[in-house]
Parts: C-alpha cells; structure tokens; sequence
C-alpha cells in the first residue's frame, strides 16, 4: 500500500529563518535556489513576509485546519436565537388570546344584560 502524502508544516523557526536568508539573498536565482532548496512556494514566503511586517507573530504559529474550536458557542448562539425568536411568537400568541378572552367576557355580559331584560318584560 502506498502511504499517504502528508502536508508539509514549517514551524516558527523555520519560517523566521527561511525568511532571514531570502533577506540576505542578492543576486538574481538565489531566491529561487533557497525556494527549491527549502521546498517553499513564493506565495508561502509573500505570506510569512507579509506576517512578519504585521508584527502578527501569532500568525506564524501552524494553524489547525478543520472546523473551530468554539462552534459549541456559534451552536449555543444559534439556539439563543431561535429560542428568542420563539418566544416572540408565543407573545404576539398570547396577546392574541387575551384579546379574544376580554372581547367574549364583554360579549357574556351583554347578553347576560339582555337576558335579564327580557325577563323582566322588556322586549
């Protein structure tokens, strides 16, 4: 069985030192002669060069690949918002329902009133 390829992952101290020898580079071809020598593509050392002039050393630190850490907080978030999205609705319900409850105690009463007139002989 063949094995698997693996992605290549240079550690900060590679990085820093690849970087301080394209710096000491001169000379037309020696860039591309470290490149070839290291294994490093230009746009990885545009990248790294990029991070450094940022100051961002916490960029040049590898990246874990795949999904974050958080996303029981982005879940968490979703469930806030649908639970508050929820609760919005059974207000709108609820205030739907009082209205209709004083309307039929106004209705019970008017008839409850032309009830007792009618017995009393009015008609």
């Amino acid at each position: 069985m063949v094995p698997r390829a693996r992605r290549r992952t240079f550690t900060n101290a590679d990085k820093r030192r690849i970087l301080q020898a394209a710096d000491r580079c001169t000379r037309p071809g020696e860039i591309g002669a470290l490149m070839r020598r290291e294994g490093v593509y230009s746009s990885s050392l545009s990248t790294w060069r990029r991070q450094r002039e940022a100051a961002d050393l916490a960029a040049l630190a590898p990246q874990k690949r795949g999904p974050k850490v958080d996303a029981g907080a982005r879940i968490d978030a979703q469930q806030i918002a649908r639970l508050t999205r929820e609760r919005d609705t059974l207000r709108v319900e609820l205030d739907k329902a009082r209205l209709v409850i004083e309307v039929q105690k106004k209705v019970t009463a008017l008839l409850d009133l032309l009830a007792t007139t009618d017995k009393h002989g009015n008609t």
